[in-house]
C-alpha cells in the first residue's frame, strides 16, 4: 500500500480507503464488515471515512466498537456532519456542529477524530458561523482537521477568504472515469489551496467493476439487488453505459490487471487524490481494490478508456 499526504495536513493516508456509506451497521452483516475491517488493517489501509448520518450513527457504532482494540495512531479516523439525525437536528449551525461532534465521538468511542467534514454546504447558516464553530472544534482537540464534501467552487473560495479560522485540507468528491466533473474547476482550485481530493464511489457504485452486463440481470450478491445498498445505482445501469465499460475490459488486460484496479488506478492517476474510498462486504473485495495502490499505467491506455466512456459520463 502507497500512502499519500493529505493536503497541507501532517496526514499520511493510504491511496485506497475503507468507506462505511451503505453497508457497515446497515447493508452488511456484522460478521463480514468485522471481516472487512481486519483485511483493510492487513492490507495496510490506514484511513477509514464514515459519517453519522450513515445507518443513522449505525455505522459510526458499529466502527467504535471494531475499533475499539486498535491502538488510536494505528488508523486515520474521519466523519462528517450536515445531514438530518432527527427532525429537528440537521445543518452546519455551531449549536449542531458541536453536538453532532460529540455525539459522533461517543459513538466511535474516541476522544477526537483526525478529520471532520461537512457532508454538504448549508446555505440556511451563514459560512462564518460555520467555519468558526469547526475551528473552535479543532482547537478543543475534538478533531485534528476538517474538510468538505460535494462544495461548489464558489462557496470553497468563499471559506478560505474567511480570516482567523481552521482552513480546509480536504475536499471529498464523487470523482470516477464515468463521473468527472470535478476535474473542471475544483479540483484546480483545491490543488492552489493545498487541499487534497478524497473521492467517492471511485467505482461507480461498482459499474467500473463490469460486473455488470447489458444483456444480464445483476449478480445476486450485488449492490444493485440490495434492497439496503441499491438506491443510488439505478442512474449508471443504463445500457449505453453497461456496454462502455465491458469495452474497457480489454485495456485493463493490457495493462495487465483487472478492470477493478484500471479504474482505481485511473483515479489515482491525479496527484491531487489523495485516498480512493471504497465500500466492501467481502474481504476479497478489498484485496483487489488495494493491489490498484502504486500501479503504474501507461497513459495511453487511459486516454482510451476516456475516449470510450465520453459519450456516457
Amino acid at each position: 500500500m502507497k500512502y499519500r499526504k493529505l493536503g497541507s495536513s501532517d496526514l499520511n493516508v493510504s491511496e485506497i480507503s475503507l468507506g462505511s456509506w451503505l453497508t457497515f451497521g446497515v447493508g452488511v452483516a456484522r460478521d463480514r464488515a468485522v471481516a472487512c475491517v481486519d483485511r483493510a488493517f492487513a492490507l495496510g489501509i490506514n484511513f477509514i471515512d464514515t459519517a453519522n448520518v450513515y445507518g443513522r450513527g449505525a455505522a459510526e457504532s458499529f466502527l467504535g466498537e471494531v475499533l475499539a482494540g486498535r491502538k488510536r495512531d494505528s488508523y486515520v479516523l474521519a466523519t462528517k456532519v450536515f445531514f438530518p439525525m432527527s427532525a429537528t437536528d440537521k445543518g452546519l449551525s455551531r449549536a449542531q456542529i458541536l453536538k453532532q461532534m460529540d455525539a459522533s465521538l461517543q459513538r466511535l468511542k474516541v476522544d477526537h477524530v483526525d478529520l471532520y467534514q461537512c457532508h454538504r454546504y448549508d446555505p440556511e447558516t451563514p459560512l462564518e458561523e460555520t467555519m468558526r464553530a469547526l475551528s473552535d472544534v479543532v482547537r478543543q482537540g475534538k478533531a485534528r482537521y476538517i474538510g468538505f464534501s460535494e462544495w461548489s467552487p464558489q462557496q470553497i473560495e468563499a471559506a478560505f477568504a474567511i480570516a482567523g479560522v481552521e482552513r480546509f485540507v480536504s475536499s471529498q468528491p464523487q470523482y470516477s472515469l464515468l463521473w468527472r466533473r470535478p476535474e473542471e474547476k475544483v479540483i484546480p482550485l483545491c490543488r492552489a489551496q493545498h487541499v487534497s481530493q478524497i473521492v467517492w464511489s471511485p467505482l461507480a457504485q461498482g459499474v467500473l467493476t463490469g460486473k455488470y452486463l447489458p444483456d444480464a440481470p445483476p449478480p445476486a450478491d450485488s449492490r444493485a439487488t440490495s434492497d439496503s445498498m441499491g438506491g443510488f445505482i439505478q442512474r449508471l445501469t443504463g445500457r449505453d453505459t453497461l456496454e462502455a465499460v465491458q469495452k474497457l475490459k480489454p485495456l485493463a488486460k493490457d495493462a495487465g490487471c483487472s478492470l477493478t484496479q484500471f479504474a482505481l488506478a485511473w483515479v489515482l492517476r491525479e496527484p491531487n487524490v489523495a485516498s480512493a474510498i471504497v465500500g466492501a462486504s467481502r474481504p476479497e473485495q478489498l484485496d483487489e481494490n488495494a493491489a490498484a495502490s502504486g500501479l503504474t499505467i501507461d497513459p495511453a491506455l487511459f486516454a482510451k478508456a476516456e475516449a470510450i466512456v465520453a459519450g456516457v459520463s
